[in-house]
């Protein structure tokens, strides 16, 4: 055996010397923290539901905990990870602060954090109990079986009730780290909103869908690039699917239910639904500075759901919307993708109708020209219009698609319905039911049947209804007629579908919430699509972290915009990331930016 060498007697002094002394946390930093915290109020909802058990005294209190997630993502650039949380509280706090948080002191070695660790993970985990919505454990693989029976067996109130707690906690993280914005959003007339779901791993996994045992954080799916990114081997009815595209010319026609192989599928996680808020009136293009305007707010996340992909939007959206209004935004216009509004009337479009929201819409092409009737008006991609406007402009954005017209002549021909659109008489009722007029009786157009109407001037059209034997439909004898909420509910929206108006609407938020999806995803910071990310599993845990960055993520948003500002007559301390001019509005068509024809 060969003998060990002998060791200088200076060698675990130079090794010490090696290891990096701590690095504490500046105190003024930690002040804020805790200011942060206590201002969000939420140690007192806590203390609320987070019963800890009988026995030893705690000797972590709710708050110091939530300090430590809090300086956590200060340091980590918007992740948490529960030993480095430790390492903040127990080590890298002065000694004045770790008193006035009540944190007791371990000695700096490993059964000292590995004490210290032990503590942290007990009161997260019970925290975070107290907000399961799920009856399924993590980090075992179940057999399916055993879910089923857990889920029979589960009480659906007290689940409903963890629910409501975790989206509370989410609300209050969030609105916490827009708190520097409330004065500002306070003054707009109105917020409006985006709204999407984006898709965001989990530290599991996956495992076949309809295998014997489920991965190990059971309440996450697998996200699918296509359709409503719903996995295709999951038990689902075909009228949730999306409709089979057109088989080619020339191709036999092959059967609706496509097998699909785990080739196909794109990442095991959780769609995360993100409620963003922007100002709708202006771009966000620099001044001729160069730098940006400061009465345009930065993109902000207010809320978040998280489901299995493409499971329940309307459910999710709308949960984090009234909980909006409880939080007393005033509602604006929602745009979302059509996830959303391809849901049943009664789950999404009559409830944020009756918030208050008006919502913005675009649609597939199976979708377009004539979508709904009631009392002979027709719904026309979203808006009433009279029976008797023409085809061309019935048809105009299905034209489009076929390539039977070019882009100036559907712009024309969207230009032209103005004239034929029923208009409100009054604003709608506490119901949602409003009176409208006929274009005739409006103003806006003229019509035989209604000769009081006639020789206003060339420049309004001129309408000729067909004759019918049993007479003029109700919205032609009548003045104006009622509209229910019910009626073309799945397809109504608020503004004219490919108008300028809608495009600038709608474009705006569409874009701002794809946007901040980018910018928390960034790989240099909060990183929310990488399962490393978030190590903890369950529905519950990925939630609260998740939250945690998105609230970092609007803290480091908000700092930067105000770095880029100029101010009191000097130069930003920082430039802004360079933006490209806008597209000339008008130039959007619902198949691209066409060329005009020569």
């Amino acid at each position: 055996m060969t003998a060990p060498r002998s060791l200088s007697s200076d060698r675990h002094e130079r090794l010490l010397s090696m290891r990096a002394s701590r690095r504490f946390f500046d105190d003024a930093d930690v002040e804020t923290a805790i200011e942060e915290v206590d201002e969000s109020q939420l140690v007192p909802l806590l203390e609320e539901f987070v019963h800890l058990p009988r026995g030893r005294h705690r000797s972590l209190h709710l708050r110091s905990l939530l300090v430590g997630l809090h300086l956590c993502t200060q340091d980590t650039g918007g992740k948490i990870v529960l030993e480095r949380v430790t390492d903040i509280l127990y080590f890298r706090l002065s000694p004045q602060l770790r008193t006035r948080l009540g944190i007791p002191e371990y000695e700096d070695h490993d059964q000292g954090f590995e004490a210290a660790y032990a503590v942290v993970r007990r009161i997260f985990h019970a925290m975070k109990d107290a907000m399961n919505p799920s009856p399924l454990p993590s980090n075992g693989h179940l057999s399916r079986a055993e879910a089923n029976a857990l889920t029979a067996a589960a009480d659906v109130d007290d689940l409903a009730e963890r629910e409501r707690r975790l989206a509370l906690f989410t609300e209050f993280v969030l609105d916490a780290s827009v708190r520097p914005l409330h004065d500002l959003l306070a003054e707009l007339a109105e917020v409006s909103l985006g709204i999407d779901a984006t898709p965001v791993r989990t530290f599991s996994r996956g495992r076949r869908t309809n295998g014997p045992e489920l991965a190990t954080d059971p309440d996450a799916g697998w996200y699918v690039r296509e359709g409503d990114h719903r996995d295709p081997d999951a038990l689902v009815s075909d009228a949730m699917r999306p409709p089979a595209p057109p088989a080619r010319k020339g191709k036999a026609k092959t059967s609706l239910v496509k097998k699909t192989s785990l080739k196909k599928k794109y990442l095991y996680g959780y769609d995360a639904h993100l409620i963003v808020t922007r100002d709708t009136e202006h771009d966000a293009v620099l001044l001729d500075d160069g730098t940006p305007n400061p009465g345009v707010l930065p993109v902000v996340v207010l809320g978040l759901a998280l489901d299995k992909p493409g499971q329940r939007p309307a459910y999710n959206g709308l949960k984090v919307l009234d909980r909006l209004q409880e939080r007393g935004y005033k509602p604006g216009y929602l745009a979302g993708d059509r996830a959303y509004n391809n849901s049943e009337p009664a789950e999404w479009q009559l409830p944020i109708r009756a918030m208050g929201y008006k919502p913005v819409y675009d649609y597939r092409a199976d979708q377009l020209g004539k979508q709904d009737g009631t009392q002979g008006a027709i719904l026309v991609e979203g808006r009433w219009y009279c029976p008797s406007m023409p085809e061309p402009l019935i048809n105009a954005t299905i034209d489009l698609y076929a390539e039977r017209i070019d882009r100036e002549t559907w712009v024309r021909l969207i230009a032209a319905r103005r004239g034929y659109r029923l208009m409100p008489k009054q604003h709608a009722d506490a119901e949602g039911y409003q009176r409208m007029m006929c274009p005739a009786e409006a103003g806006k157009a003229q019509c035989l049947i209604k000769p009081h109407t006639l020789g206003r001037g060339i420049h309004l059209p001129l309408v000729d209804p067909e004759p019918s034997p049993v007479g003029p439909v109700k919205v032609c004898r009548q003045k104006a007629i009622t509209v229910s909420p019910e009626a073309g509910a799945k397809q109504w929206q608020a503004l004219e579908y490919g108008g300028p108006e809608w495009q600038k609407i709608y474009f705006r938020l569409r874009n701002s919430v794809e946007g901040y999806n980018g910018y928390a995803k960034n790989p240099l910071a909060e990183a929310i699509e990488a399962a490393g990310s978030r190590r903890i599993r369950g529905i519950a845990a990925q939630t609260i972290l998740l939250a945690f960055q998105l609230a970092h993520a609007n803290r480091r948003k908000i700092a930067k915009w105000l770095e880029t500002l100029a101010l009191g007559g000097e130069r930003p301390r920082r430039r802004t990331h360079h933006r490209r001019k806008i597209k000339k509005r008008g130039a959007w068509t619902p198949t691209g930016h066409l060329p005009s024809a020569a």
